[in-house]
């Protein structure tokens, strides 16, 4: 008996039919057809949450930097003025917001830096190292920060005179965060502490050229 349309006429015909005719067997989820398909989705729902994420990542603020620029007249020769500001671990002494100025011994145009003050209501303290630009001889000191709280300086001489000089100082500075919020009152609050800190800086030096 033959098998003909899937009909069979006799039970050995339709055992040797379905040896011959296996059906094709359904992935499971433990195949490996199921799970490439779902690897693959999977993939590509990650990267679309990559995509929204970084679209709705908010983006970091441009920081933003202030110039504070006072200039005084004083009974020194600039000499006197140049040799005082160019000691780096004197600035404590007439700046009243820097606490502590440590010169590297391996590297002397190093300096660590510590600022430690109340600034509009706020304690702030913070750190840096400076590094000493290449000075002009009784008329410019200039540092910048390496490492720390971004920030620059500069001071300037100006003869006056037979016995004085005029001295311009001038520090950049980046607003840190913690301050971003009184950032407008920052600038002149700073300028009024480097007025105080030239008047203190003029009766040290005069102290000095004694």
């Amino acid at each position: 008996m033959n098998c003909r349309g899937g009909v069979c006429t006799s039970f050995v015909d339709a055992i040797r039919f379905n040896s011959r005719y296996k059906p094709t067997p359904i992935a499971s989820s433990g195949s490996s057809l199921f799970g490439d398909v779902l690897l693959t989705h999977q993939r590509r729902d990650r990267a679309a949450t990559d995509r929204s994420s970084r679209r709705g990542r908010t983006p970091r603020p441009v920081m933003e930097w202030q110039d504070c620029t006072v200039k005084m007249e004083m009974d020194v020769p600039a000499s006197v003025a140049y040799r005082l500001c160019s000691d780096r671990e004197s600035f404590p002494r007439w700046v009243p917001f820097i606490s502590s100025v440590k010169v590297m011994e391996d590297k002397p145009d190093l300096s660590r830096w510590c600022l430690k003050y109340n600034v509009l209501g706020i304690d702030v303290e913070y750190s840096w190292v400076a590094q000493n630009m290449q000075p002009i001889l009784d008329q410019k000191i200039h540092w910048r920060s390496i490492e720390g709280l971004p920030n620059r300086g500069v001071a300037r001489f100006y003869p006056k005179g037979a016995s004085g000089c005029l001295m311009e100082l001038t520090t950049s500075y980046e607003v840190p965060l913690l301050l971003v919020p009184v950032a407008s009152a920052l600038k002149p609050f700073m300028e009024g502490l480097l007025r105080k800190s030239l008047v203190m800086f003029a009766t040290l030096a005069k102290s000095e050229s004694i």
